[in-house]
């Protein structure tokens, strides 16, 4: 295993190269989430609620960014997401074995 879970956090973050924290309970719009990167504990401020085993930016996000979950690519975000907002199907879209995004980015 790559390293002990400690306890005291909201979120975890897997990989320090994510974009997203993994929410390890509900959490409610308006809280602040103590979220573990590694050896730190940071906190962000919910804009949204998120549901247990949801995603969190913690960082803003980029219109058009490749976001990262596990150190992997996720998907690529539709709109700029600011940290604290929750990361899902509204905000990102799926690129992985998508035939026509391979093309588009073949032609640019």
């Amino acid at each position: 295993m790559a390293g002990d879970i400690q306890a005291g956090a909201d979120a975890l973050v897997v990989d320090s190269k994510d974009h997203v924290a993994t929410a390890l309970r509900d959490l409610n719009q308006g809280e602040t989430a103590a979220i573990r990167r590694g050896e730190d504990l940071i906190e962000v401020k919910l804009l949204d609620a998120v549901a247990f085993g949801h995603k969190i930016a913690v960082a803003d996000i980029p219109s058009g960014t490749e976001v990262r979950k596990y150190g992997e690519v996720i998907g690529r975000s539709t709109v700029a997401i600011e940290a604290g907002r929750h990361v899902h199907v509204h905000n990102i879209e799926g690129i992985r074995g998508r035939g026509d995004q391979a093309v588009k980015e073949a032609q640019a």
